[in-house]
């Protein structure tokens, strides 16, 4: 039997503004998941007609984007494809005959209301029930439109909606929605200046290129009806559409409103400079509005195409928590091989270190399994490039079992003992401090604690007294140690 199911298509239609917020990728995300469970394309255009926002080197920012978190798409402006040209503003020449198509038609008008005419409706806040527009334009004789045309007067093509009844749609996560087509404004087709609306270009666009599932924020739920009416003026079938929930934000009071800067860090861009992994940031991104079959929270990018299902998909919007994010970056941290994580730790410890010659092998493998985020290293490195200021009481410790009396002669005996030492590796140093707290008949926290505070300066470091000696160099260490004697006797 012949098996007549549409080849599933997804587009990511991304415009070049600025940064990709959280919630463009998450769509993106989405779209290419939706599109690879079931063995299908994903497809980037690029919707860049809105000139005023148009932000230049936007464009680049989404490929690199995309490609650094594995989002490979199957056509697009970069790589070509049977269906572009796939930057909307190269398509220009295609909008207007469709949208004279639906004037023959009978379904859309010329409008050849001035700016000054609209602002007065808005601001007499009249029409509402239209939307807005009182449809001023919508019943002019052939004659009239003929003679304005023939004048050269600017106009715009608008979209004839229904007077009354209801436009009724059906979204695979929020059900069936019906919207009052009183409510609905005749929406602007082509503005003035020849170029397509976004919402109109965006529907000539997807039935050209096959577009099968339409994906995005719940935000355009109230516009769908618009979408769908232009599909039926034009007698084409209608995608599968699939709204996803909004990504808010916690404010400092408790309350939660819609993610944004004031939130912190919101772009992907500033979350890679953050500290955060790319896959991190795309395995946490994924439960943001989708939840997986088990309790398993930790999914590659392979995994999400396997698991992924738009009915797992909630209608509830998902806070955006930076502590849970955190968690997924420490878990991806930890997961690492010791040689993976010295390639992302490395640019980051050398860059903080500069000129001073520390081993970053030896330091990375001290950071590995104690690290949240990358930009926390140099935090967490600081006394290894300079010894802070410390005040001596800080060698007191009742779990060590040490005062300022026997943490004095803890470290004039360490001291004579390194300095005699000949390899100066961590097996060595391990062995001589471990005998010389057996020899002072002492516990090895009674060694050990002073001769980290002595070394690092605070009470708090990534690795014990051993690695920190066998990084910071026999010199520096015993430098150190001679400064902390001096500072208690």
């Amino acid at each position: 039997m012949e098996n007549n199911k549409k080849r599933v298509r997804t587009r990511y239609a991304p415009s070049p503004t600025g940064f990709m917020h959280i919630g463009n990728l998450r769509t993106a995300l989405y779209e290419y998941l939706i599109a690879k469970s079931q063995d299908g394309d994903f497809v980037l255009r690029i919707e860049d007609t809105d000139r005023e926002r148009y932000v230049q080197g936007a464009e680049e920012i989404i490929y690199s984007t995309l490609k650094t978190v594995g989002l490979n798409h199957d056509e697009g402006p970069d790589i070509g494809g049977t269906y572009g040209p796939y930057i909307q503003s190269q398509r220009k020449e295609m909008y207007m005959p469709y949208a004279k198509k639906l004037v023959e038609d009978g379904k859309a008008y010329y409008c050849f209301c001035d700016k000054e005419r609209l602002e007065k409706l808005r601001s007499e806040g009249s029409n509402e029930e239209y939307g807005g527009y009182d449809r001023h334009c919508r019943n002019l004789t052939q004659e009239e439109i003929k003679s304005k045309l023939n004048a050269g007067i600017p106009y715009v093509i608008r979209q004839k909606m229904p007077l009354n009844g209801t436009t009724t749609f059906k979204d695979a996560v929020f059900g069936e929605v019906t919207v009052e087509n009183k409510e609905l404004q005749d929406q602007i087709l082509i503005k003035a200046d020849g170029y397509p609306t976004y919402n109109f270009a965006n529907v000539i666009d997807d039935h050209t290129m096959g577009i099968t599932h339409v994906v995005r924020g719940c935000e355009y739920l109230s516009s769908t009806p618009k979408y769908n009416l232009l599909y039926e003026a034009f007698g084409w079938e209608v995608p599968e559409y699939i709204h996803l929930p909004l990504i808010m934000g916690k404010n400092e009071d408790g309350s939660i409103s819609k993610l944004s800067k004031r939130h912190g860090a919101v772009s992907f861009e500033e979350l890679v400079k953050d500290g955060y992994l790319p896959e991190a940031i795309v395995n946490y991104i994924a439960l943001l509005g989708w939840c997986p079959k088990d309790n398993n929270e930790i999914f590659s990018l392979e995994a999400l195409k396997k698991e992924f299902s738009t009915d797992r998909i909630s209608k509830s919007p998902s806070i955006f928590d930076y502590d849970k994010l955190n968690w997924f970056n420490s878990e991806y941290i930890r997961k690492m091989t010791a040689e993976e994580f010295f390639n992302v730790s490395q640019p980051v410890i050398k860059s903080f270190i500069g000129e001073i010659k520390l081993d970053c092998k030896k330091i990375s493998e001290v950071l590995h399994q104690r690290v949240i985020k990358l930009t926390d290293i140099p935090n967490m490195i600081g006394f290894l490039k300079e010894l802070p200021d410390y005040e001596k009481e800080i060698f007191i410790n009742k779990k060590s079992k040490t005062n300022l009396e026997n943490s004095l002669v803890v470290l004039n005996r360490a001291k004579i003992e390194l300095e005699n030492l000949k390899d100066w590796n961590h097996d060595e140093i391990h062995s001589l401090l471990i005998n010389m707290a057996k020899d002072m008949e002492l516990k090895n926290g009674t060694v050990m604690w002073p001769v980290r505070i002595a070394i690092s300066g605070q009470t708090m470091t990534p690795g014990g007294a051993i690695e920190i000696l066998e990084i910071l160099g026999k010199d520096e260490s015993l430098r150190r140690i001679e400064l902390a004697i001096k500072k208690l006797i």
